[in-house]
């Protein structure tokens, strides 16, 4: 039946739950029609780290729209598959319409040829079927079988126009959906075309300055992802030599056991700090393999390019790498950076695992994946591909555990 169709909350390091709240996303609506409505132009003759530091805001900015439109192309698409049912509904009950109408009319024709006007014939010259039901002493001369007829009629033209009326409102859903799509489409496309201008009259030992900035930003970055390496290695040293210590523990105590004769005493110790090692050994097991799946496929897209609104196979923008990664694992993550966010449980940056999600900027317009090593795989931005890169370069929101 194709025929017819056409046409915050800011998360904390220590919280247990994570959510948007209608204020959240009115501030994060604000800040967006703020930066439209009053974009903080460089002076007529920017330095390059002016330069730096409006076209790293440009991206930003294209970042938050691109979840946007992210966010609007996947109610357009959900409103779409509503209005598709709806319209392929609306045509079977105006088929179930038409069906009951030629079955009154079969009636009325009969009547016609024999001379009389009948009640079935008075039903369909009148301007409803309710008007004819008004005449009580009509109803008395009809047989049950015309009545069933007529309820059934009178039933299913109800039911058709609830049908329409309800993909009326559907239709007109999907245009909001569809323009508020076209919107953001706009908004991505200036903001990286400003970007790229002034980039371009830049000149080149201005562009070079420019690489010196990055650079020293992307060494300070580093610096600080080496120091986390670190501190991860320590304390994955320190929980290493905890658990010997404590295997020691235990072993002695079974010897102490077996020596006094306790032998059935030692052995039902034994079985038990094992099961209880073995059962959360499973827990963490269970997520360090659905991480495993997650890096795997996340590593597997490193090289591909950036595109906004993309999520895959041959380019991706971060949410939709993030998805993609959780997928490869069995987890069904949403589209956007704003509900990706409120997704499983919040984690501290101390206490990062491979697998989490980081997510940057106040208006958590970006996310990666991390790796460990205070580092993650994320589609950076336009003209950029799927890398490693610290997660300090940008500045951190918070982090989620998806599983």
């Amino acid at each position: 039946m194709a025929s017819h169709r056409k046409s915050r909350t800011r998360i904390r390091t220590t919280a247990p739950a994570v959510g948007m709240t209608t204020a959240a996303i009115a501030s994060i609506s604000l800040l967006g029609q703020s930066a439209q409505a009053a974009p903080t132009e460089p002076s007529p003759n920017p330095t390059v780290e002016e330069v730096q530091k409006k076209v790293d805001d440009l991206y930003r900015q294209a970042g938050t729209s691109t979840q946007s439109y992210n966010k609007a192309k996947e109610a357009t698409d959900g409103q779409r598959k509503s209005v598709d049912g709806l319209l392929d509904n609306v045509a079977k009950r105006t088929e179930k319409l038409n069906d009951a109408r030629r079955k009154l009319g079969s009636f009325a024709a009969a009547q016609y040829r024999s001379g009389t006007v009948t009640p079935t014939a008075a039903l369909l010259l009148a301007d409803s079927p309710q008007q004819y039901f008004d005449q009580n002493q009509l109803m008395d001369r009809m047989t049950e079988r015309q009545k069933s007829y007529i309820t059934d009629y009178e039933q299913k033209q109800d039911e058709a126009a609830k049908e329409r009326a309800e993909a009326t409102r559907s239709l007109e859903k999907l245009t909001e959906s569809q323009a508020a799509l076209k919107a953001s489409k706009r908004s991505v496309q200036k903001k990286l075309a400003k970007a790229r201008e002034m980039l371009s009259d830049l000149t080149a030992e201005e562009k070079a300055r420019l690489a010196a900035l990055e650079k020293k930003r992307e060494a300070e970055a580093t610096r600080k992802a080496e120091e986390k390496a670190k501190a991860e290695a320590k304390a994955e040293a320190k929980d290493r030599a905890d658990a010997e210590r404590k295997r020691q523990e235990e072993a002695t105590q079974r010897e102490d056991g077996t020596g006094s004769g306790a032998g059935t005493g030692a052995g039902t110790g034994s079985g038990t700090p094992g099961a209880g090692t073995g059962g959360g050994g499973e827990s963490g097991g269970a997520y360090a393999a659905k991480a495993e799946k997650v890096l795997a496929f996340a590593r597997a897209q490193i090289g591909k390019p950036y595109v906004w609104g993309a999520a895959g196979p041959s380019s991706y923008d971060c949410s939709g790498l993030t998805q993609g990664a959780w997928k490869a694992a069995g987890v069904d993550l949403p589209r956007t950076t704003w509900d990706q966010v409120k997704v499983g449980t919040r984690i501290a940056t101390d206490h990062l695992k491979p697998g989490d999600l980081v997510f940057f900027y106040d208006d958590i317009s970006h996310v990666g994946v991390y790796i460990g090593d205070g580092k993650m795989i994320h589609a950076p931005k336009p003209g950029a591909y799927v890398r490693e890169e610290s997660i300090y370069y940008m500045p951190i929101y918070g982090s989620v555990r998806p599983a």
